[in-house]
């Protein structure tokens, strides 16, 4: 960037010209220091001219700052460009400067001097200086310093010796260092090219611009310094002139010698001194500018930071003995004085703190320093002492402004100011100022700090007896805004800090209607907008659903959790949106472990006890919504899936990769959890819900650290399970009407739910006891001892925690039916299982679980080969199984019936079949369908005995509902194993006849040996009749048995249904159009099944049988199914 001449170029060249024909008969190269006053006029109003010729403004300011520049500068390098004999067939090659250059005259350093001391361009020479290499520097330094000695000298001179010091040592303006094309880096570079050219000129030349940079006493900026000021102490006449010579040369000791890092000033100390400063500059507050406290803040710094030019030759003790001869002769000349009534000057409060510092750091200073002389300390004490400096304090409105300024234009530390300012209650109520500068600078406070500090200033004034509604509405308005451009990490650190100001944010004490209707509104819309937007959303616009939401979360948490979960249930298939909103908002879940603990501290405006975390938090609303409202079952299932998301760990960023959900599972189980399933429950609790939601925490993927106990060790385990065990032993007895004042007994299906969440909850705390059994002896031993006053059956449940600690107990009786190992087992006396009762006992533990009902099959005591044993077995085993299934939930059942095919299969279990519904016996094959048949047939016998006069009284209409699901559950899955012997064909229009099957399906019970009892011995079995006759052929498709059985099945099915109490049981209903429909695909499938006359006494027993149907409906449907059951064989 090439400076070319103009206009004011030519000013500048026409009023140099001039100055040198005033020198005749000698000129500017030969000038004197005395002559510049009469010579130098042409040049100060040439300058003068061109910084008037528009009207004053910060371009003005600023052009005629910047022609001080370029005029300094240009006439420095035609001072170098002359030491070092440049070639101007180089220069004007190589130097941007040299048009306007080319034209002065020559000049010396008197010219450059005081040029800079009549434009008052001292901050341009210290900075143009700074450019420059350090022996160069000191070069420069002491040619200053000569021409100040140089008459005539008066405290002008002084004045800018004092000022060139100083701003070396505030060093280049921040905006100068970032530059790249600025004037400075072009001098420099022109300096760079001058010391190159002349290296291999004559050594007086390259002395002159000091190319030998090694050190040399000589090359010690504050050795050129502390003793030119010493030179010249005597030219030192004034009071002020003083006070800034020794607080120059303090400051300069202080950062030289006694500080190696910048000393860090809190926020509040360093705006007190700089409001010091700015005030002893600028009495008029209106004239406050940026400049003005730029240049205060430079002045602070360089107080507080080690000096760039370090000493090389000087010592602290030789600096010191300057500044305390400086003192004392200045104090002997009556300089040092202060009056009683004068006030707080720019350089009497720079004198103080000078001093301050300086005394401080020598009292903490090492050894080595702390053993010079105490004679230099004391003469700064007493100085210090003899001084009785102004005390002066700042306004909070001028405070105010000083901040607001260093906000607006990003000046030095703005962050903190920012932080300051937002947390000053002080400040808030000095008029408009402080909400104007806060809304107009949003940006700098879209901090962690600042925006809390706001957040806390804003709470502090709703408290307040008559808060200014308006100015509070404004302020949150901008305080949501800023929250609102936050990044989303930073986001939930903010919501994380409101969370530990106040669980209800803003709202926390009462506001007006209009703050918190307008909230209300602002809620109501983010959510609406949210479900309405849908739960397809893409990766963005959940981030931008995430950011609605914790806009206003960050006003009131608990409302927007509340909210959230309200849309989690109530809106189908909301939940999982909610959840993954959640999700991205770890902030609203508060802190845990140890940030927790270190937070609890932090107690502002909180509910009674302090801080409220997000989780305790999410957890109470989720409690509320609960307990205040009656859940469809829908609205069950939703929050089920939404607390089974909430708890499921996820990647996270902030987290360093771990995860984690944004609840646990332990804070669930104790919000939702305990306080329902205690004994201090109230009769309202919905127990079958407080169970769903456990097996919800208990299913979820939470694996707990190897060294750590799993996280339910840490939600009262052993209470938790002998309440539950509670539960289980009242659905012994859950068909028995509950008197008025028991509670709610629970129904088949909650006992499903409750032995699964126990036997899971026992596994997990067994788990944990059997890796530490010392820890939990006592509470192991208080819970086995609580089970002996709940039924025998409910210890089983607990098997996995008791381990090998503790015997099998069980009915006496049942030891006379089963061999068990004594070792292992031990028999109780019980009333209500007396002698003959084993059977029912051993049922019982068949249905508990899989390796107890393995345990049982394998320790019968049976004779099989002896007749009366296995007949007297089958009978009781009918009766102990009547007994036994009205109690049985679903898995038990399903148990008992794998049990039951496992007896008759090994013969044990003998179950004749007579012929009940057929006129003869058909020639067919039924061994394969043995098994189920028999099955059926059992069902049936248990049914009769049931529905009899003696047993039909044990149930209610539920319970009997109950049976007959079981029953239909069992016929479902004798269905299903007569389906496995003749799968259908799998094109629907592919029909088969009896000999096409290449192979017909092995019998599942093929591989049992055949050890049912002879039949001489028992009634005739017109199954195994059946099955003494020779097969025909392996390889027939054996769809007419199939059809038998299905026929004999839909009439047991009948049989039931009829028996049953008041006869409409749905699930039976649909088992015989089961039935009926594969009948009629076997029909469909395989012709040559049944024939025509077949088909037609079939439809006619068919509809027979189901005549005896009380309901019309069913009955009517069911006949319809009959009628197409039409042979297709010709």
């Amino acid at each position: 960037m090439a400076l070319m001449m103009d206009k004011d170029s030519a000013v500048i060249e026409g009023a140099f010209l001039l100055a040198d024909k005033l020198c005749q008969p000698s000129s500017l190269s030969s000038i004197q220091k005395a002559d510049w006053s009469r010579c130098g006029r042409p040049v100060l109003e040439a300058l003068g001219e061109i910084c008037r010729q528009e009207e004053p403004s910060v371009c003005s300011i600023s052009k005629a700052a910047s022609w001080k520049k370029k005029i300094v500068c240009v006439v420095w390098l035609k001072l170098l460009s002359r030491e070092a004999n440049e070639d101007v067939e180089a220069a004007w090659r190589e130097n941007p400067f040299f048009s306007v250059q080319n034209c002065l005259p020559e000049v010396n350093s008197v010219v450059l001097l005081e040029l800079v001391k009549t434009t008052t361009a001292v901050g341009i020479f210290a900075s143009l200086l700074q450019c420059l290499p350090q022996p160069q520097i000191c070069l420069e330094l002491e040619r200053l310093t000569e021409h100040i000695r140089s008459d005539p000298m008066d405290k002008h001179d002084v004045q800018l010796f004092l000022e060139v010091w100083w701003e070396l040592w505030k060093g280049r303006p921040a905006q100068e260092k970032g530059a790249k094309e600025s004037i400075e880096l072009m001098f420099a570079d022109q300096f760079v090219r001058l010391s190159s050219k002349s290296s291999s000129l004559s050594p007086q030349a390259a002395k002159r611009l000091k190319l030998d940079t090694t050190d040399s006493p000589h090359a010690d900026v504050l050795h050129i310094l502390l003793c030119g000021l010493k030179d010249m102490k005597a030219q030192v006449s004034s009071t002020e002139l003083c006070f800034q010579a020794l607080s120059t040369s303090l400051d300069a000791l202080y950062t030289s010698f006694l500080i190696d890092q910048e000393v860090i000033l809190s926020i509040k100390e360093k705006l007190n001194l700089l409001c010091k400063l700015i005030s002893t500059k600028e009495k008029n507050e209106e004239s406050l500018t940026p400049e003005l406290i730029r240049e205060a803040q430079r002045d602070l710094q360089a107080s507080h930071t080690p000096s760039q030019f370090q000493p090389s030759c000087m010592k602290l003790n030789e600096a010191l003995d300057i500044i305390s001869e400086l003192a004392q002769f200045w104090q002997n000349s009556g300089l040092l004085t202060i009056p009683d009534d004068a006030n707080l000057t720019y350089s009497i409060f720079k004198l103080e703190q000078s001093i301050q510092r300086v005394l401080a750091a020598l009292d903490k200073a090492p050894e080595a320093v702390s053993n010079m002389d105490d004679g230099k300390k004391d003469i700064l004490r007493g100085l210090m002492q003899s001084l009785v400096f102004p005390d002066t304090d700042s306004t909070h409105a001028f405070k105010t402004k000083v901040v607001a300024t260093i906000i607006t234009h990003h000046l030095d530390d703005y962050e903190n100011f920012a932080r300051l300012f937002a947390s000053e209650m002080s400040w808030v109520d000095c008029g408009e100022l402080w909400l104007d500068c806060v809304e107009k600078n949003q940006a700098a406070f879209q901090q962690h700090g600042p925006l809390l500090s706001l957040s806390r200033t804003l709470i502090s004034k709703l408290q307040k007896e008559s808060p200014d509604v308006s100015q509070c509405r404004k302020l949150l308005k901008i305080i949501v805004d800023i929250f609102s451009a936050l990044s989303l990490e930073d986001k939930n650190k903010g919501l994380a800090a409101i969370l530990r100001l106040s669980s209800r944010g803003f709202f926390e004490s009462s506001v007006s209607s209009a703050m918190s209707g307008r909230f209300e509104q602002e809620l109501n819309m983010a959510f609406n907008c949210i479900i309405q937007g849908g739960a397809g959303a893409s990766q963005g616009s959940l981030k931008t659903a995430a950011s609605l939401v914790a806009r206003v979360a960050f006003q009131n948490p608990e409302a927007t959790l509340r909210s959230c979960c309200n849309s989690a249930v109530n809106n189908k298939g909301a939940f999982s949106l909610m959840a993954e909103i959640l999700q991205l908002l770890p902030g609203l879940r508060g802190q845990r472990g140890r940030e927790a603990s270190q937070s609890d501290d932090e107690e502002s405006v909180g509910e009674g006890t302090g801080v409220t975390s997000g989780s305790r938090l999410m957890c109470r609303c989720l409690q509320e919504m609960i307990r205040t409202k009656s859940l469809a079952p829908d609205e069950k299932e939703q929050l089920l899936k939404f607390l089974s998301l909430l708890i499921t760990p996820v990647i996270r960023a902030e987290e360093e990769g771990k995860k984690s959900g944004f609840l646990t599972p332990q804070e669930v189980v104790k919000a939702l959890v305990l306080p329902n399933l205690s004994p201090s429950a109230d009769g309202s609790t919905d127990v079958e819900l407080s169970l769903q939601i456990l097996h919800t925490a208990l299913s979820a993927d939470v694996l707990p650290a190897a060294s750590s106990p799993h996280w339910v060790m840490d939600c009262s385990p052993f209470p938790l399970l002998y309440f539950l065990a509670q539960l289980l032993n009242q659905t012994l007895r859950c068909w028995e009407q509950p008197a008025e004042s028991d509670i709610h007994l629970l129904s088949m299906d909650t006992k499903e739910l409750l032995m699964s969440v126990l036997i899971t909850l026992s596994q997990v705390a067994g788990a944990d006891v059997a890796a530490n059994p010392s820890s939990w002896s006592r509470p192991l031993f208080w819970l086995y001892n609580k089970m002996e006053e709940l039924d025998w059956t409910v210890r089983f449940h607990l098997k996995p925690v008791w381990g090998e600690h503790f015997k099998n107990e069980v009915p006496s009786s049942l030891l006379a039916v089963c061999d068990l190992i004594e070792q292992e087992w031990s028999g109780l006396d019980l009333p209500l299982y007396g002698q003959g009762t084993g059977l029912l006992a051993w049922m019982e533990c068949c249905s508990i679980s899989d390796s107890l009902q393995s345990t049982m099959l394998s320790c019968l005591s049976l004779d099989q080969c002896n007749s009366e044993h296995v007949i007297m077995f089958s009978k009781g085993l009918l009766v102990a199984l009547t007994q036994t299934l009205p109690w049985c939930s679903v898995s038990q059942w399903t148990r008992l019936l794998r049990a039951l095919r496992k007896l008759i299969s090994s013969g044990r279990l003998h179950v004749p079949f007579s012929l009940e519904y057929v006129d003869y016996l058909p020639l067919l094959d039924l061994r394969r369908f043995s098994c189920e048949l028999r099955l059926s047939v059992l069902l049936l016998r248990v049914f009769q005995l049931l529905c009899g006069t003696s047993c039909s009284s044990w149930l209610p209409a539920s319970g009997w509902a109950h049976v007959g699901r079981l029953y239909a559950l069992a016929v479902r899955d004798v269905l299903s194993s007569v389906k496995s012997e003749l799968p259908l064909p799998s094109s629907a229009g592919l029909t088969m006849t009896a000999s096409m099957s290449p192979k017909a399906p092995t019998s599942k019970d093929s591989h049992l040996p055949n050890t049912s009892p002879k039949p001489g011995n028992m009634s005739t079995d017109p199954l195994k009749e059946a099955g003494d006759c020779p097969l025909k052929s392996e390889e027939t498709v054996p769809s007419k048995e199939v059809l038998f059985v299905l026929s004999q099945l839909f009439c047991h099915v009948q049989h039931v249904q009829v028996m049953i109490p008041s006869g409409q049981c749905e699930p039976l209903f649909l088992s015989s159009l089961e039935i009926l429909s594969h009948y009629e695909a076997i029909m469909a499938a395989f012709p040559d099944s049944c024939s025509s006359l077949e088909s037609d006494n079939t439809r006619h027993f068919f509809t027979t049988i189901t005549d005896n149907l009380e309901s019309t409906d069913m009955k009517a449907v069911l006949q319809q199914k009959i009628s197409q059951l039409v042979s297709s064989a010709s």
